[in-house]
């Protein structure tokens, strides 16, 4: 008989989600606007807890679009953007006609590699046209360093972008990851730390940014009778139905991280006495990661030849999900025709890294079943 399907991060609910819900239901505010919309806003504000103020919105891509809209990135600019990432990072520069150019990483976080960042900002300097923004990433939950790339930000008086939407309840230095960026935004899709089905948010320090952004992600509709518009607008507002799972995740997202960190804490206790398999931590206590997914890195050499490919298809017929890193995005066929600076860093983790199921909500039986096909793959 085949065994269930054990996921790499499936939804994981509380329980008082249906109560939000049914309220909107109940008061008919079936629509993208409403109490939990404002309620949803109002946890997060509370939650990041840094003088911010969030927009709700459709998805977290919508959240990385409006951010540069507001940011003045149009066509013909330049955007610098963390290569080792989802597309959905890089994707919105596009949207408007602009130019990205792809940074290598570096290997304690993963994520966007300071020295690189500088070395493409100056070349681009040097041939007349400095970048409009610089998208960071938060990979994996991990904080990017924050201190090195906001340093390169504000010496070329750059406005960065921080995509968060890994990392919400990580924490650099004790400040939560969100709240970094000139503009920051979040995701809450089916697979994150806490979902709304789909969603995301716009998260900045100035009140009126975040009012733009509204007017923006509602159609950009001008103060009128009839419908007026002297802007392009979006469709990009969170409806009060996703809000209100969002409200009731809300109430369990610190719990939430604690069983993401013990399925982390899981991997590296299993492989601790493993020659051949690293497992991707945090580099100093400076960092604190929700560990949304973990991950490995595979050293082939001294595990017998095997490779993380073999790892992942031994695992898919024990019906057990797993998936390798983030392809990086100067490697895509769509983007391999753009800049990129930096070495084979993200390269070689993509060809040696692979995600382990992480979910919250991960039982007992399934972490045994894990352990298990672990253990055959590595003494096999």
């Amino acid at each position: 008989m085949t065994q269930s399907k054990i996921w790499l991060s499936s939804p994981h609910m509380g329980g008082t989600e249906q109560k939000y819900v049914k309220e909107a239901f109940d008061t008919n505010w079936v629509a993208p606007l409403g109490p939990n919309v404002t309620g949803f806003e109002h946890d997060l504000e509370n939650y990041l807890n840094n003088n911010v103020s969030v927009a709700a919105l459709s998805s977290g891509t919508a959240a990385i679009h409006l951010g540069l809209v507001l940011l003045g990135v149009q066509q013909g600019d330049e955007v610098i953007c963390q290569s080792f990432t989802f597309s959905a990072s890089a994707n919105p520069i596009l949207y408007l006609g602009a130019t990205p150019i792809f940074i290598d990483s570096e290997l304690d976080t993963w994520n966007m590699c300071p020295m690189a960042l500088e070395e493409a900002i100056l070349d681009c300097i040097s041939k007349g046209k400095k970048p409009k923004a610089i998208i960071g990433v938060h990979l994996y939950g991990m904080p990017f360093k924050v201190d090195e790339i906001k340093a390169v930000a504000h010496r070329y008086e750059i406005p960065l972008l921080e995509d968060s939407a890994e990392a919400l309840g990580s924490s650099y230095k004790g400040q939560k990851c969100g709240t970094f960026g000139d503009i920051s935004v979040l995701s809450f899709n089916g697979n994150k730390i806490i979902t709304t089905s789909g969603g995301g948010a716009l998260v900045t320090h100035d009140q009126a940014v975040k009012e733009k952004a509204v007017f923006l992600a509602t159609q950009a509709r001008d103060t009128a009778p009839h419908y007026q518009h002297s802007e392009i607008g979006y469709n990009y507002r969170l409806s009060n139905i996703c809000a209100g799972i969002g409200r009731g995740q809300m109430e369990v997202l610190d719990a939430h991280v604690g069983l993401r960190r013990d399925m982390h804490q899981f991997y590296v206790d299993f492989f601790t006495k493993i020659d051949g398999i690293t497992v991707f931590s945090e580099p100093t206590a400076d960092y604190f990661s929700n560990h949304w997914l973990t991950a490995i890195i595979i050293h082939p050499d001294a595990l017998g030849g095997k490779t993380r490919e073999d790892l992942r298809l031994f695992l898919e017929h024990e019906n057990i999900e797993s998936r390798p890193l983030w392809k990086p995005m100067h490697l895509q066929p769509v983007f391999e025709s753009y800049p990129y600076y930096g070495g084979t860093i993200a390269e070689h983790l993509f060809d040696n890294g692979l995600c382990l199921p992480s979910g919250s909500n991960m039982t007992a039986l399934e972490k045994t079943r894990i352990a298990d096909a672990l253990e055959r793959f590595i003494n096999g």
